[in-house]
């Protein structure tokens, strides 16, 4: 769960820390790894130049490091460490001392380390600037009165305010000043917010963006596995399917069909009744064809758009429906396929293990997803590790990038949701 991001004080108190802190941090990262590398670069003719360039990154690395918890913990953002390049096991020395320098990351680290001190110094200097005008500007009339006069103006009358017509002597001053310390005390949240803004934006480019697209990698990798995975699931359940149905009955038929043409010159009336077999069995096999081509990809869905195919599938339901159907524009095939066998899988589900005698069916265009609902009022227990095809369903929707969750207390309900990118955001 993402946690509420602070507001007011804490807010104005965490972007103050972490802007007047980025200075104390990016002075010593700056020395260390420039120092480090300059070393190592001069002497990179040698194996101790070598292992300097090296230490330079890893300096580098562990203020990135502190930097990406800073983000988390002061900004609230949420900073995700890229994966490091790392040597084989068993690997060289040499090896391992060489694998840092090829890692993009190592020097997105340095060029943090170098860079980093301009935002911060930015930072730092405007956080100073702003708490020190609004501290003395507002306590100025108190302490004023203990500085002592300048020995060339014994009573005071050359002051800031004087100079710019405000009038003389310190009680001018004071107002001025509190002025100042009001406008301060009042820009405060803005400008401590400019300040950290500035220094995080610079360190979420440059520690965070790699990471962002490795796990954007991955999430793509992840999610071409498990198209690839259920659509060979579905091709062996097609196979199996047609091994068990159509085919023993096609198998039946050829026999049929051989034994009444044997017995059309002995026994016509046997010949007959045999054809008339033969009939119901093509009939059975064609309406088991059909049936199975509704699991590939449904004539409805393809011919006349997933509207039509959901109204169909929700009026052929063996328990009473309850639906919504809000979809404002058609969606690319993929969804609409993904939509469709939602429902249609949780319907089947429904039906023959829920014992719900009344089912509910939202289907929402969202514009950047599609939202699928399906609640029914049976006995509850579904999980996608029992089977019942909803382990085939999340398998499915991760090929889409979709995300998929079932809540199914024992004794109900049971609802499965899945929200499926339209691709449109």
């Amino acid at each position: 769960m993402t946690e509420t991001p602070p507001t007011g004080v804490r807010r104005v108190l965490l972007d103050s820390g972490y802007a007047f802190s980025a200075f104390l941090i990016a002075l010593p990262a700056f020395v260390l790894v420039v120092v480090v590398l300059a070393v190592g670069l001069g002497l990179s003719v040698v194996v101790g130049g070598v292992f300097l360039l090296t230490l330079g990154t890893q300096v580098a690395r562990g203020f990135a490091r502190l930097e990406r918890v800073r983000l988390r913990s002061m900004q609230g953002r949420e900073a995700p460490t890229p994966h490091y390049l790392r040597a084989p096991s068993g690997a060289r020395p040499w090896t391992r001392m060489l694998t840092p320098l090829r890692d993009p990351q190592s020097w997105l680290d340095v060029l943090w380390a170098v860079v980093g001190l301009v935002t911060a110094v930015f930072a730092f200097a405007l956080t100073v600037a702003w708490w020190g005008a609004m501290l003395i500007g507002l306590t100025y009339w108190f302490w004023q009165r203990f500085i002592p006069y300048h020995p060339g103006d014994p009573d005071g009358s050359v002051t800031l305010a004087s100079l710019i017509g405000m009038g003389e002597g310190r009680d001018a001053e004071s107002l001025l000043l509190l002025g100042v310390g009001g406008f301060a005390l009042v820009t405060l949240p803005l400008a401590m917010r400019l300040a950290a803004v500035c220094h995080a934006s610079l360190a979420d480019v440059l520690l965070t963006t790699r990471a962002e697209l490795q796990e954007e990698v991955r999430r793509m990798a992840g999610s071409r596995d498990a198209a690839h995975l259920a659509e060979a699931d579905s091709l062996r359940r097609l196979e199996r399917d047609i091994h068990d149905g159509p085919q023993q009955r096609l198998v039946r038929l050829t026999m049929d069909l051989g034994r009444a043409r044997k017995q059309l010159a002995d026994d016509p009336d046997r010949a007959a009744e045999t054809i008339d077999a033969a009939l119901t069995q093509a009939r059975d096999t064609v309406d088991e064809l059909r049936a199975l081509s509704r699991g590939i990809a449904p004539p409805l869905l393809v011919d006349r758009g997933l509207a039509v195919a959901l109204g169909e599938l929700l009026a052929r339901s063996a328990v009473p429906v309850e639906s919504t159907v809000e979809l404002a524009a058609p969606f690319p095939p993929q969804v609409e396929t993904a939509v469709y066998f939602v429902v249609s899988e949780a319907l089947t589900n429904v039906a023959k293990h829920s014992g719900a005698t009344r089912v509910e069916v939202v289907v929402r265009d969202l514009g950047d997803h599609v939202e699928v609902r399906v609640r029914d009022d049976g006995v509850g227990g579904a999980h996608t590790a029992k089977g019942l095809g909803l382990a085939g369903l999340e398998q499915r929707l991760a090929g889409v990038e979709g995300s998929f969750a079932v809540t199914s207390p024992p004794g109900g309900p049971t609802e499965v949701r899945a929200d499926i990118p339209t691709g449109r955001g």
